[in-house]
């Protein structure tokens, strides 16, 4: 094939419309052919994608590269910022000697951009805090980050069918402790037997355990209210898509609590947005980094779930990207629904290595200008193997793609405008403080204090001592339970301190997880 024959084969692939973002050009036997551009359409991001490449291949400027083009263009982007060195979005790049260099091989002038971006956290120090209720959360995913084994997750399940039916809003970890706590011992343990089962001690103190362990490393933060409302990924400033950004870089040791955090909200996406239809182009774009997490030791049930989300919510007009090192670290069935792929260099160091470099170039469509597993292997920083979906939703010519560079600087702010750019969030006015609504373990408090009444004032009848043996209130119960004792001193100063001294908690506002 000639270079002219490759031109117009590119050409012909990837048409360009109003709402497309250019993506780079074309490499042909080595050269970067400026006149073989390419072109993503927004019109069929919703089909989703995959972005993979190997450590320092270039990927993170790829997916800043999607997120300004997508905010130019209006569509609201959320991505979780895993180091902490893409928040320099918000302020515009500047120009050196190798983004020129890049800018020139392919034809374009390289403009310095910047763009509306929203700091979030889920610890509350590197952005506006980001929370949902024990509720919102639902018990498939609490029970991933928890590590539950089936069996502890069918008591989980006990624990939110108990809280819906009685109305007992589950808000944070003292509300699902306080819910497993009365369950497990004494009037809560008969009175759900014949509707729920029992529940073992041994089950409910590992599950009290490994709550605690979790509120041991801090992250009894991410549940409460305010709970993050989704709407507020839809923001637009001055025509431009906010780019919304998850800093992640304080709880890089904990990965499966940000994956499933990030996954609770595209739950929560899928079941609040109404239907749109085909639309030019998406309401938002959500990327999915370090994918893997999300899938490693996954059950089906859970599996399933995943796999219903990103099949359904593409008629809801959001396209998910998931962004990983190897394409084998996603399920099958989900990796049939990305039509869009960006493949960075694979390094073929071992013989797994070369395996996955195989599957790989199998869930591509043929070229006839490359030897794609030694081109793989041989792609500088900053070049992909890409294949889209056209505005027709057909596959695109594979292409060797040399990226255009982002407008924007390409690594974090400064700490002096970090703290700038928060200060001036509203969002992060909204959500710095949290409140404390009424919620089950009032609720429990007021039930167990009014049997304790009850029995006090049968007691205090003539004859009542005589007729019966005196009974521990329910409270004395819970408290003196295996469960209870098991759990440890963190656990009894949690619920003393919440016993003695903590402010009446407001309504809680409630929602229903799809989970």
């Amino acid at each position: 094939m000639s270079k002219e024959q490759f031109i117009a084969s590119i050409q012909k692939s990837y048409t360009q419309s109003a709402n497309s973002i250019y993506l780079g050009a074309g490499v042909y036997q080595s050269e970067i052919v400026a006149e073989a551009s390419v072109y993503l359409s927004m019109k069929m991001m919703n089909r989703h994608g995959l972005v993979t490449g190997a450590t320092g291949s270039g990927k993170t400027r790829t997916l800043q590269l999607l997120a300004e083009q997508l905010s130019a263009a209006g569509v609201p982007v959320f991505m979780p910022d895993m180091k902490g060195d893409i928040s320099g979005m918000a302020k515009e790049g500047s120009s050196n000697e190798k983004i020129e260099e890049r800018a020139h091989a392919l034809g374009i002038q390289f403009k310095p951009s910047s763009f509306p971006v929203e700091l979030y956290s889920l610890s509350g120090k590197l952005g506006a805090q980001m929370r949902a209720t024990i509720t919102e959360f639902g018990p498939a995913l609490l029970s991933k980050i928890l590590e539950l084994n089936d069996t502890q997750t069918g008591v989980l399940n006990i624990l939110f069918k108990y809280a819906d039916d009685k109305q007992l809003p589950m808000v944070d970890f003292n509300d699902l402790k306080k819910v497993l706590n009365y369950l497990t011992e004494g009037a809560g343990a008969a009175e759900i037997k014949a509707d729920y089962g029992k529940i073992s001690s041994a089950t409910a103190s590992t599950i009290l355990r490994k709550i605690v362990s979790l509120e041991q490393q801090g992250v009894d933060h991410l549940f409460g209210e305010p709970s993050f409302d989704i709407e507020d990924l839809f923001e637009k400033i001055d025509g431009k898509g906010v780019i919304s950004l998850l800093n992640v870089a304080d709880i890089q040791h904990q990965p499966a609590i940000f994956s499933t955090f990030m996954l609770s909200l595209l739950a929560e996406l899928y079941q609040r947005l109404p239907e749109a239809g085909d639309l030019d182009k998406p309401k938002l774009i959500f990327f999915l980094d370090e994918a893997h997490l999300l899938f490693k030791d996954a059950p089906k049930a859970f599996l399933d779930q995943i796999d219903q989300i990103i099949r359904l919510i593409r008629s809801k007009g959001v396209g998910i990207f998931f962004c990983t090192q190897v394409t084998q670290d996603i399920p099958a069935n989900v990796l049939a629904q990305l039509g869009n792929r960006v493949h960075h260099v694979i390094r073929a160091f071992t013989p797994n290595d070369v395996k996955a470099l195989k599957d790989t170039i199998k869930t591509f469509p043929k070229s006839v200008y490359y030897d794609m597993e030694q081109q793989f292997t041989q792609l500088g920083t900053g070049q992909a193997f890409i294949t889209v979906l056209n505005e027709k939703g057909i596959p695109t010519e594979t292409v060797v793609t040399h990226l255009a560079p982002p407008g924007s600087v390409m690594g974090p702010l400064t700490p002096e405008a970090y703290e700038d750019l928060l200060k001036a969030s509203d969002m992060y006015k909204k959500y710095k403080d949290s409140v404390d609504p009424e919620s089950a373990f009032e609720l429990l408090n007021e039930r167990m204090r009014q049997q304790e009444s009850k029995e006090e004032v049968q007691e205090a009848k003539p004859n009542s001592t005589s007729t019966r043996k005196a009974e521990k209130s329910t409270f004395e119960e819970v408290m003196a339970s295996p469960v209870a004792k098991q759990v440890g001193r963190e656990l009894v100063r949690g619920v003393f301190g919440m016993l003695f001294g903590a402010p009446p908690r407001r309504t809680s506002r409630r929602k229903t997880s799809l989970f």
